[in-house]
């Protein structure tokens, strides 16, 4: 996890993720890098809009709070419990492509 930790703040200070920036910043934070665990991470987001998946992770942790809510009828219950339910699953696709 302290790997994609340290992506997000490279990617947050708009630093380039590449496997030398990530080693240094997780060497500063008192880790020895795996090289193998740091070229994996790299490769794994080469394309990926880390943005977009951000994004799509605060959907995928919106959801239970937005389930959790007491509905007005319960035929719209249902109706919602399935759109958010669809919205999750897109959500932990797109999330697919940035852990693998």
């Amino acid at each position: 996890m302290e790997y994609v930790y340290a992506a997000m703040l490279l990617h947050k200070t708009g630093h380039k993720i590449d496997e030398e920036s990530l080693n240094k910043v997780l060497h500063a934070a008192g880790i020895t890098p795996n090289p193998a665990r740091a070229k994996a991470l790299v490769s794994t987001l080469e394309g990926v809009d880390i943005d977009a998946a951000i994004k799509e992770a605060s959907v995928v942790q919106a959801a239970p709070v937005a389930a959790a809510a007491p509905a007005a009828h319960a035929g719209k219950k249902e109706e919602k419990k399935e759109e958010e339910k669809k919205n999750v699953e897109q959500a932990a696709a797109g999330l697919g492509a940035l852990f693998g």
